[in-house]
């Protein structure tokens, strides 16, 4: 029996950049996908997952457009069977049962975490050895054809370099990471708004396209080689400029342990997506509120918006006298009941011994 873990992730601040060849500081979390396999002589792979209903049946190549597949949560492994197949070489089936600790719908990345323990499972059966680059990457491109939503590199490269006690400072474009230490006086807390979000049903592939479109009328290949004088007169793509420079204000202030600042540009952040790039909700707007008042160092939305999560920093000593009362008056506000997670950086995805 073959197992392998992948963890979702929390991106403590950088969100839209990644697309655009940007910055993001994100960092894996203690909860994970864990897959169990094992071969099967039929050439079919079949998979179960406790989180979702219905039962993938696939070949064990795959198919050519993962899009057919029903359920639509096996469309990812379609994409994978296939991206992972060699021409002149039987694919081996295997029976595959899934396992999630990532919450759905909330932003965390419980889709990549999934697409990346499933191309580690995949190579594992077939006897391939490939590069952690490439499992991100082929994650990727299978998640980007089954869905059909443009996304960016940071999700799978968190759940596949992941650095336990650490943030990553992610370069997208070079794809090179940088492990920051998360001081012990700070702790992440994750808080479900109550509402879920699905990217293929948002706005996502639109503020992309308009992006692109930013970084054309420059004569620049992405808004990475943008200024924010370029960029004054665009609210998305000031976004972008400026998110990427929050980013490494961030960092800074990290490795100096001045959880203040870092707060600062949690807001500035929520504030930017908000505003400027409008992918924030009445909901998230309400929760990030009321974790800064109840003394959060700083809170932003995280992940792409449109629901799912917000992220505080809190002081490692005080987690419960603010998550309690923020929980609450948000709770008053909303009628929703969120859920709060304090979560730990963790390494990133491999077997399980």
């Amino acid at each position: 029996m073959l197992r392998v873990r992948a963890p979702g992730r929390v991106n403590l601040i950088g969100d839209h950049t990644d697309y655009q060849d940007g910055l993001c500081l994100p960092m894996a979390i203690d909860r994970e996908v864990e897959v169990r396999a094992e071969p099967r002589a039929d050439g079919r792979v079949v998979v179960r997952s406790d989180a979702v209903a219905g039962v993938v049946d696939l070949p064990a190549e795959g198919l050519p457009d993962p899009r057919v597949v029903r359920p639509e949560w096996g469309r990812p492994v379609a994409g994978i069977l296939r991206l992972l197949s060699q021409p002149g070489r039987a694919a081996i089936g295997f029976d595959a049962a899934v396992t999630s600790t990532v919450p759905l719908g909330s932003g965390l990345s419980s889709s990549a975490a999934f697409a990346v323990a499933m191309v580690i499972t995949t190579s594992r059966i077939n006897d391939e050895r490939i590069q952690p680059g490439s499992v991100a990457s082929i994650a990727q491109e299978a998640e980007q054809a089954a869905t059909g939503v443009p996304c960016g590199a940071m999700d799978q490269m968190t759940s596949v370099f992941g650095r336990a006690g650490h943030a990553l400072l992610l370069d997208c474009r070079t794809l090179q990471t940088e492990a920051i230490r998360i001081p012990p006086a700070a702790a992440v807390v994750v808080v479900h708004t109550g509402v879920a979000r699905r990217l293929a049903d948002s706005a996502y592939a639109a503020r992309r396209s308009a992006c692109e479109a930013a970084a054309a009328r420059l004569g620049i290949g992405t808004l990475r080689d943008a200024t924010m004088r370029d960029v004054a007169d665009d609210p998305y793509a000031r976004h972008v400029v400026s998110e990427n420079a929050r980013v490494l204000a961030f960092a800074d202030a990290l490795r100096l342990t001045d959880l203040a600042r870092c707060g600062d540009l949690m807001v500035a952040s929520h504030a930017s997506l908000r505003d400027d790039f409008g992918v924030s909700t009445v909901e998230l707007d309400a929760l990030v509120d009321a974790l800064t008042d109840a003394g959060a160092y700083g809170a932003r939305l995280t992940g792409a918006g449109f629901g799912g999560c917000a992220v505080a920093l809190v002081a490692s000593d005080q987690v419960d006298e603010v998550v309690a009362p923020a929980v609450a008056r948000y709770r008053s506000a909303t009628g929703l009941v969120p859920t709060p997670i304090t979560v730990r950086a963790v390494d990133g995805a491999g077997p399980v011994a």
